[in-house]
């Protein structure tokens, strides 16, 4: 039978129970010949220091919010890690039976394991739950690996699952609440719009304009002319404008004489409103006056609301 490798310095000096029974008085010795013996930590010290631990007893964190991974970018750092080494630690927390969960770094991980390591170096936080997924998703938002709507779904994970406030969410990711409430709004977009806009072909700009626009047939016109024409934000607005503007055919003419709304001068006026509350507007006119209608989506997003009009004298 092979002789099983002494961590030493690695998680054998911190962990004693990695070394087997077999080979305790090897793992003994090297400790006492190495001086190690004063490095053992004990399991609720066992944070804050940097191990070599095994790649196999690492398992992913179930908070991460990154879900796509460029293979071929992926394959060149496994390539120098090969060579090199892994020469920045992931970072884990301790789960108990000599088993470790990732915190952050699972592209590194990924590579390590494709490079053929067998251990690489790890931070040992201590971290709960909530506390794991924040460092992830802020982390990975301060890499800028996310893109805009695997942020939004941390920001939602957070929301849902730990129950923060928009606000307390701004404040853990270090954003203002405003721009946490805007990439929320993106989960409220069509399929069609978000898969466009995880692909990158279009920008946040486009997506933030377009979730102004009620009617998904237009969505998929002006969405058509950013991917093909390549359409500034601004441009957006025109489309929209050409786009809704009534037809001439006899049908559409009916159409505006039933429902009042579909008079360009509302449509307008719908259109400058939800530029001002960065929500879904409705206008629409009765006989005598009418309604407005302004859409909000939790509570904070109201309050976001009820400052914007406060600010009207």
């Amino acid at each position: 039978m092979a002789t099983k490798k002494v961590l030493g310095r690695g998680l054998g000096a911190f962990f004693p129970e990695y070394r087997d029974e077999d080979n305790a008085g090897a793992g003994e010795s090297a400790s006492k010949e190495e001086g190690v013996e004063k490095s053992f930590v004990k399991p609720e010290d066992r944070v804050n220091i940097v191990l070599f631990v095994p790649v196999d007893h690492i398992r992913k964190n179930p908070h991460q919010p990154r879900k796509e991974f460029d293979e071929e970018r992926l394959e060149e750092l496994a390539d120098s890690i090969s060579e090199h080494g892994l020469i920045q630690p992931i970072t884990v927390r301790y789960i108990g039976e000599k088993r470790f969960e990732l915190i952050s770094g699972e592209r590194r991980l990924r590579a390590a394991k494709l490079g053929g390591l067998k251990e690489i170096p790890a931070f040992i936080r201590e971290a709960d739950d909530e506390q794991s997924m924040a460092f992830a998703l802020i982390e990975n938002i301060q890499r800028e690996e996310l893109n805009p709507l695997e942020v939004a779904l941390g920001y939602k994970r957070l929301l849902e699952e730990f129950d923060y406030t928009q606000a307390q969410v701004a404040e853990r990711v270090g954003k203002n609440r405003t721009t946490v409430t805007n990439m929320l709004r993106l989960l409220n977009l069509p399929d069609f719009i978000q898969s466009a806009l995880k692909s990158n072909k279009i920008s946040m700009g486009h997506a933030r304009s377009l979730i102004t626009i009620e009617d998904e047939e237009v969505q998929k016109k002006i969405l058509d002319k950013v991917v093909e024409d390549g359409i500034s934000v601004r441009q957006i607005e025109e489309e929209v404008r050409k786009i809704s503007a009534p037809s001439k055919s006899t049908g559409s003419k009916k159409k505006t004489e039933k429902d009042p709304s579909n008079d360009p001068f509302y449509k307008d006026i719908s259109a400058r409103l939800r530029r001002t509350f960065s929500t879904k507007v409705n206008v629409k006119p009765k006989k005598e006056g009418g309604e407005i209608r302004i859409e909000y989506y939790s509570d904070d997003d109201l309050e976001r609301i009820l400052a914007i009009l406060d600010t009207v004298e």
